[in-house]
């Protein structure tokens, strides 16, 4: 499976970091190596003293697709779900000043959180979710779907014009406002609308 990931798909959390807005999706992508176990803590590497929460909608594909239509999209995915991008802001800042890829940052062990899936029938409208991240239950992330710059569908059709989906990759759809720097013992939990899909602890 791929981990595709989108980068600087909310005005509000690009102007907090500062970026420049993107005329296309950004993509990065995590291996599966990236992925935090289910019922394990998170474990601060000891190579960022800055690493970030960033809560992501995510799309699990199910099936084989490649230059996708927008219009035919959502024939390859039923389900949505919520995860965490992890980065390593510290290391990232130095690795985009020197104009390096920043894989080191985004994409080291541990690093995706995965959380439940939820049907996508459940949802009237896929463009109008609310989601949030808690941190010790304290609202610090909160945003709508109708918010991203590409929508699901856009996101899968761009995607497929440079990278084969297949069944089982997971796209992130990228994180609004709020990120912020993780703590020892902070316990982070992600809701779609009212729903939990998932907690974890920092350590």
């Amino acid at each position: 499976m791929k981990i595709i990931c989108i980068g600087r798909n909310y005005t509000d959390h690009i102007t907090e970091l500062n970026s420049e807005r993107p005329e296309q999706p950004v993509i990065f992508m995590k291996p599966d190596t990236a992925i935090l176990l289910k019922k394990q803590p998170f474990f601060i590497p000891d190579f960022s003293d800055d690493v970030h929460h960033e809560v992501e909608v995510l799309v699990k594909i199910n099936k084989l697709g490649k230059h996708i239509d927008r219009k035919f999209a959502h024939k390859y995915y039923d389900e949505i779900g919520l995860g965490i991008d992890f980065t390593a802001r510290d290391l990232q800042t130095q690795l985009k000043a020197k104009r390096l890829p920043w894989e080191k940052a985004k994409s080291f062990d541990g690093s995706a959180v995965i959380g439940e899936f939820l049907p996508k029938s459940e949802f009237e409208d896929l463009d109008n979710i609310n989601f949030r991240l808690e941190n010790s239950g304290k609202v610090v992330q909160k945003a709508n779907t109708s918010l991203m710059l590409w929508n699901i569908d856009a996101l899968i059709e761009y995607v497929s014009k440079y990278f084969t989906l297949k069944i089982g990759d997971i796209i992130f759809t990228g994180t609004p406002s709020g990120v912020a720097r993780i703590q020892s013992n902070d316990i982070l939990t992600g809701f779609i609308e009212d729903k939990k899909l998932f907690s974890i602890k920092v350590k």
